[in-house]
């Protein structure tokens, strides 16, 4: 593909997934309660659902997406039913005064399971790749070394944005030392997330 398309496909891609929005905060969220180290399974499971529906637009199988509509319903209630429940588990989190203890992350194939459930079940992602991508592209043009180039632009893309919301994250987690400031992590984090599992439900 030619340099111009891409720059093109970055700029679009980095607008649309630069803005906050289920996904970010649901990052966000559990790098305040867990550090940046636990998130790293979500992150990769964003990114391979990305994958996924950038694959669907580009080898013309949107319909695959339409025909089994109902599966991308299941995997995004599942997603939204796991953001609640990690919200109220956020929420009702003790809080420790000892040393810099916060609350453990989940199991790392959990946190995977839910960053696909969340990006395979997110419209917002879905429209993105299946409906503005196209009107962005000519994919009837795109070879299998299109494709390639198109996913490492596509997660050079994404780990600029979805690292740095981490590291901004982790920094402010930094400061989360007294009893106090942890409940207000710990809330802040359960509201994010209750959010995030809210925005998805709605679309």
């Amino acid at each position: 593909m030619d340099l111009g398309s891409l720059l093109i496909f970055a700029g679009a891609l980095f607008v649309a997934a630069g803005s906050p929005g289920p996904s970010i905060a649901a990052l966000v969220a559990r790098v305040l309660t867990g550090g940046i180290r636990s998130v790293l399974p979500f992150l990769a499971a964003m990114w391979v659902g990305e994958a996924i529906w950038l694959s669907l637009a580009v080898f013309g199988l949107a319909f695959i997406a339409q025909t089994f509509q109902l599966a991308f319903t299941i995997i995004k209630w599942a997603g939204v039913a796991y953001l609640a429940w990690l919200a109220g588990k956020m929420w009702t989190a003790p809080v420790k005064a000892e040393g810099d203890a916060l609350p453990r992350a989940d199991a790392p194939w959990r946190m995977f399971a839910t960053g696909l459930a969340v990006t395979l079940g997110n419209p917002k992602i879905m429209m993105f790749y299946l409906a503005l991508l196209p009107t962005i592209i000519d994919l009837g043009r795109v070879s299998l070394v299109g494709w390639a180039e198109l996913t490492a632009t596509m997660v050079i893309v994404l780990m600029a944005i979805d690292i740095g919301w981490a590291v901004a994250a982790s920094q402010a987690r930094r400061f989360l030392r007294s009893p106090s400031a942890m409940r207000i992590a710990n809330r802040l984090s359960a509201t994010a997330m209750a959010g995030a599992a809210a925005a998805i439900a709605s679309r």
